[in-house]
């Protein structure tokens, strides 16, 4: 497993979520999706499932070894998805003032002018 693949992956379910696509799929299905729908457990399943995908089968041996790591390393990126999410929200609400301001300044210039 690479981990800047694990990192794309916290990254894509989180945005995902973020940005509100999730719940526009939920509104066009006319289904609630639980598990796809909060960003912790999409990235956690996302990243079991990566780490389910590359998992070298060659031995039961290693495959014992690799589950619990892998457990550890999706329960991590859930973690970090909620940093993420908050990080993703300061952002906008910095953005969403920034706006703002600019905006009532351009109407204020504007109607200065008339």
């Amino acid at each position: 497993m690479d981990w800047r693949d694990i990192a794309a992956i916290v990254f894509v379910c989180t945005a995902v979520n973020h940005l509100g696509l999730i719940a526009a799929i939920e509104r066009i299905v006319k289904h609630s999706l639980p598990v796809i729908n909060c960003p912790k457990c999409f990235t956690c399943w996302s990243v079991m499932i990566y780490g389910m995908a590359t998992i070298p089968y060659s031995s039961l041996q290693s495959v014992a070894i690799a589950i619990p790591r892998l457990l550890a390393i999706s329960l991590l990126c859930s973690y970090l998805a909620i940093w993420l999410e908050l990080l993703m929200y300061a952002i906008d609400t910095l953005y969403n003032r920034i706006y703002g301001t600019i905006e009532n300044n351009n109407q204020k210039e504007t109607d200065d002018e008339d």
